[in-house]
């Protein structure tokens, strides 16, 4: 659901907002400062956060004390809430269940002259491209996925948005491996090489679905561009995590985590996917959709320009 009063600049903001619940109003507060200081008011609150986080940690026995799903009593999403204000509108795009994501601002993103789409791992359902396309009338989109050989019938089905849409049948990594001499099957690119390739400073939509392949990708990420002492080169991520390897441990999953917070991606939302829970009555809620926001870059989602 999207936040009313960020379509409002703090002058202008309404004494009332609409519950779109109950369909009652309530007095709001309004909205104080410019963007970058509500970014910084809501980071000032996510630190926080993170302080009581490790104070919960910390009051279990510490990482190693805890099991990887979470524990008898908590999950391990528990430990993870997506705590940061995005300060615009929140939308779910794509389609009902697994599949969607949550989108920081699409309406901001939308009126953008060419905004730039990568969507790593894309199956056989390419709603949520498709919707983003859709919804932002000149962006482009590039997905990559070296387990299907195009994108889903929702792009490949409509001439119109297939025109916006460029796929290739490569594996996404932290190292680049591709080439003559490797598998021509499995030919694997970093971030960076394929913005270079696409001739691409910055992209505004990251989305990754790597079915596990997700920790090792955003460890490789966040380590080449902070070794560079760079800000990491998109607006936001929006990933599904498959925390379902029972090798790894709590301890390594919180350092995962933490590496991708240093490198300034901040969780504004959260979708614990229960797909498996539903199947295999019994199973652990080990997949869950995270939404991102990069408070780095000085990007038009935390500085307004």
């Amino acid at each position: 659901m999207g936040h009313e009063r960020y379509a409002y600049s703090h002058k202008e903001y309404p004494s009332e907002t609409v519950d779109l619940y109950h369909s009652s109003t309530s007095a709001c507060p309004p909205a104080a400062g410019s963007l970058a200081d509500r970014i910084a008011l809501s980071e000032q609150r996510y630190q926080v956060v993170l302080g009581g986080r490790a104070e919960f940690i910390e009051s279990l026995g510490g990482p190693s004390r805890i099991a990887a799903s979470g524990g008898n009593y908590w999950v391990l999403w528990d430990f993870f809430p997506p705590s940061f204000d995005c300060q615009h509108y929140v939308s779910r795009v794509g389609r009902w269940g697994d599949g969607g994501k949550f989108i920081c601002g699409l309406d901001i993103v939308a009126q953008k002259e060419n905004p730039v789409i990568y969507s790593f791992g894309v199956s056989d359902d390419s709603s949520f491209e498709a919707a983003l396309l859709e919804s932002a009338p000149r962006a482009q989109v590039y997905g990559y996925d070296y387990s299907v050989n195009s994108w889903g019938p929702q792009i490949e089905n409509n001439p119109k948005l297939k025109s916006r849409a460029h796929f290739h049948k490569w594996a996404v990594g932290g190292k680049d491996a591709h080439g003559a001499d490797y598998d021509p099957n499995f030919q694997v690119y970093t971030l960076d090489t394929l913005m270079k390739l696409n001739g691409h400073t910055w992209i505004d939509i990251l989305k990754i679905d790597v079915e596990g392949a997700e920790f090792d990708v955003l460890r490789g990420f966040c380590n080449y561009y902070m070794e560079r002492g760079l800000p990491l080169p998109f607006g936001q991520l929006q990933v599904e995590i498959h925390a379902w390897d029972a090798s790894m441990s709590f301890a390594t999953f919180l350092e995962w985590f933490e590496l991708l917070e240093s490198a300034g991606l901040r969780p504004f939302h959260s979708e614990p996917n229960l797909v498996y829970v539903n199947l295999f009555r019994g199973a652990k809620a080990t997949l869950s959709e995270y939404a991102f926001l990069n408070i780095g870059g000085g990007h038009e989602l935390v500085n307004g320009a």
